[in-house]
């Protein structure tokens, strides 16, 4: 009798033991566990809820899920993705930056950079064709102007925007896009090619900015420093010819590399839309 027993408790023994089967390797989880692990990586359930969710899925893997259920995961997980089609090509009409280099602004947004300079033809043409682009720019692309300083003129020029960026944003200059667009007028309509310190003098008073302003700013750190960032980007871009459009640090081009103006900004947004899919 005492034998029965003792095989009666061994029996009870290995059947509690044998009940809980042992957990499966990570890569032989059912789908629905993987399912249930998505949902919590998407932030739709609390992490304590989404323990519960996966232990009582596993105990229930013997459950098929219905038709209907099955046939959302095979579309989620099945279906190709099929790849955009670009207009534009790497190497005919952009170039891509390795690496990638800095901008001027922060990374909330997509930065535009246009390098151009004042006595430049081409950038003349360029400026209401792109100024309109920047008034109608998405919310999430930040368009910059960035003088190229190849020689002392520009050096000179790249000073005279500097200057009137920091009197217009202290509010000492009263409309700054205007005085940007008639620095083009004076050197390509007037023939004030602007040669000289005094010369820029002269067109801020025109635009009521006083001698001792315009002096305070024009020898300012910032004015400075300014040009010093622009010297150095022009450098990591490789920028040797203007306008030229450098799109996030990443891609630079021109009206040359897209074929004309209109093609230039469409490739513009095209580079844009690419960095936003990142």
């Amino acid at each position: 009798m005492k034998n029965l027993i003792w095989i009666a408790a061994i029996a009870l023994v290995l059947a509690a033991c044998g009940k809980e089967e042992p957990a499966a390797p990570a890569g032989d989880q059912p789908a629905a566990v993987e399912e249930a692990v998505g949902d919590k990586a998407a932030g739709e359930a609390t992490d304590e809820e989404t323990t519960e969710e996966v232990v009582e899925v596993v105990e229930e893997t013997a459950a098929e899920p219905e038709p209907e259920e099955q046939a959302i995961l095979l579309a989620q997980t099945d279906a190709p993705v099929a790849p955009r089609e670009w207009k534009y090509k790497e190497g005919q009409n952009y170039t891509r930056l390795v690496p990638t280099q800095p901008t001027l602004g922060g990374a909330d947004k997509i930065e535009v950079a246009e390098f151009f300079y004042y006595l430049c033809p081409h950038c003349d043409t360029f400026e209401p064709i792109i100024q309109e682009w920047a008034r109608n720019e998405p919310g999430n692309v930040r368009f910059v102007q960035i003088p190229a300083t190849w020689n002392q003129v520009l050096v000179l020029h790249a000073r005279l925007y500097y200057t009137m960026e920091v009197l217009a944003r202290n509010g000492v200059l009263a409309d700054g896009p205007a005085f940007h667009e008639n620095v083009f007028r004076e050197v390509h309509s007037r023939g004030n090619r602007l040669a000289s310190e005094q010369a820029i003098q002269r067109l801020f008073e025109r635009f009521g900015v006083s001698a001792e302003e315009f002096k305070r700013t024009w020898d300012s750190f910032e004015v400075a420093q300014k040009i010093r960032v622009a010297q150095d980007l022009m450098r990591r871009y490789n920028v040797s010819s203007t306008p030229t459009i450098v799109v996030n640090g990443k891609y630079r081009t021109g009206a040359a590399e897209a074929g004309s103006y209109p093609k230039l900004l469409e490739l513009i947004d095209e580079l844009v839309l690419r960095e936003s899919l990142r």
